[in-house]
């Protein structure tokens, strides 16, 4: 079997574009991967452009190790961001395909499950008025459609300092989340990188009655040292690690300690497999695994392979079901979340079709999202309010 092209797609939203690649073989299967990038959607698309000439077409989508390795280092350039997301992409199709071609999941061929179901939780969901009757309203929706956990940023445009008024909102609005939600739902602290470390440290403190499952991105994730002076003054689990790309790269992440749980994105890390070899290391540091997922079904779908066949996976970021929630018909098969969790299928491949006519309904637009600009919680760029 070879890969005779790939096809790109896609589907736009104010806030974000997912991008969807669906790699065609000589046998007539096709597989599909996705990604979400920020502001580089065409730039990911010109590389695979040129990686499609360069190292895809020809190749054995079942010798995806192999083809991993000459599109990251093939080129010679240090791959960043654009690079491993295009690869990311053509590595979760090569497992489809794969999957496909076999007759079994992709997670049956990770080693089977260690899992019947993976937890899920909520995000995107707070995209309401910000204050703590808003809140409150939005978090029990996110109980009532079955979710027993669920995340937030609640620090506005805070940047490196939070003032005592803004730090008290804030507080407000975790309180009001975790009366909404009960104490029996995780409530997942997002910091967003935005603070210096000794803020970041106050901030802990003053939530930690409200019993957050983990602070993420508690400081810019450039500066390793920040991160440990944070993790060395509190007692909440640190997550951290979507920024990352490569993961040779959390090397010195682990070796600091600094972290408990790391948050990968599949569509950027390089794919299914990158995810899963990162995951083995994790647990000989004793590190527990949650995905960062701001994509749609189709990587969705690609981190519960994960998911299923790894025992230190803790959890999945579940966007849309609440954030732009009508893309999910791009996807036939797309996973769903029941009582909340993912429940396992074994549908081959990724268990997921892709319908570019559907796609054809959501054109890229431009797309932006910045997390220091008023209102960035309701995910409407200005001008399109």
């Amino acid at each position: 079997m070879r890969i005779t092209g790939i096809s790109t797609h896609v589907v736009g939203t104010p806030w974000r574009n997912l991008t969807y690649v669906q790699v065609h073989t000589d046998e007539g299967i096709t597989g599909v991967g996705e990604t979400r990038m920020l502001g580089h959607t065409d730039a990911l698309i010109g590389y695979l452009r040129e990686a499609e000439a360069n190292h895809i077409l020809g190749s054995d989508p079942f010798a995806a190790e192999d083809l991993v390795r000459r599109m990251k280092y093939g080129d010679y350039g240090r791959a960043g961001e654009i690079v491993m997301s295009g690869i990311a992409v053509v590595e979760m199709a090569c497992w489809d395909i794969k999957g496909k071609a076999l007759g079994v999941p992709v997670w049956q061929l990770l080693g089977g499950k260690v899992t019947d179901r993976v937890k899920a939780y909520a995000n995107g969901w707070y995209t309401t008025e910000r204050t703590p009757e808003a809140y409150h309203k939005a978090a029990q929706g996110v109980i009532e459609r079955g979710y027993r956990a669920l995340k937030i940023d609640p620090f506005g445009t805070g940047h490196y300092e939070l003032d005592h008024e803004q730090t008290l909102y804030s507080v407000s609005l975790i309180e009001a989340v975790r009366d909404a939600i009960g104490p029996d739902t995780e409530l997942m602290l997002e910091m967003h990188g935005r603070f210096s470390p000794a803020t970041a440290v106050r901030l802990a403190r003053e939530l930690a009655p409200f019993e957050p499952a983990w602070l993420e991105e508690p400081c810019p994730p450039e500066n390793l040292k920040a991160l440990e002076k944070v993790a060395a003054k509190t007692d909440i689990p640190v997550a951290t690690g979507e920024r990352i790309h490569d993961r040779i790269e959390f090397r010195e992440l682990f070796e600091s300690q600094a972290v408990d749980i790391v948050q990968p994105d599949v569509g950027h890390l390089g794919g299914i497999w990158e995810t899963r070899k990162l995951a083995a290391t994790a647990e000989t540091h004793y590190v527990l695994v949650a995905p960062h997922n701001v994509g749609g079904s189709v990587l969705t779908a690609a981190s519960l392979q994960v998911g299923f066949s790894t025992p230190n996976f803790k959890i999945l970021e579940h966007f849309n079901d609440f954030a732009d929630a009508e893309i999910k018909k791009v996807v036939k098969g797309a996973p769903e979340v029941v009582d909340g969790y993912f429940h396992l299928s074994d549908a081959p491949g990724l268990g997921v079709e892709f319908d570019a006519d559907a796609a054809a309904e959501f054109p890229q637009q431009q797309a932006r999202f910045d997390l220091w600009a008023d209102g960035w919680e309701q995910r409407r760029p200005e001008g399109t309010r």
